[in-house]
């Protein structure tokens, strides 16, 4: 079972259910692969994530569409 840093689990602490079931498999492929980060992209009505080249392994970007 793969671990999520505690980046991960930090940044998904307090997030609504829809937030976590749109992120969350995103982060496990992050971890799995543990080569880049995870910049989540804010709508006004939902959250899409995906891994980001740029960031390194840990870390959650949100940024704004």
């Amino acid at each position: 079972m793969i671990q999520l840093p505690a980046s991960y689990q930090e940044y998904l602490a307090g997030k609504s259910e829809g937030i976590v079931n749109a992120v969350r498999p995103v982060l496990m492929q992050s971890a799995a692969d543990q080569s880049h980060g995870v910049r989540v992209v804010v709508h006004p009505h939902d959250h899409q994530a995906h891994i980001d080249e740029t960031l390194p392994f840990g870390t959650v970007l949100e940024d704004i569409d």
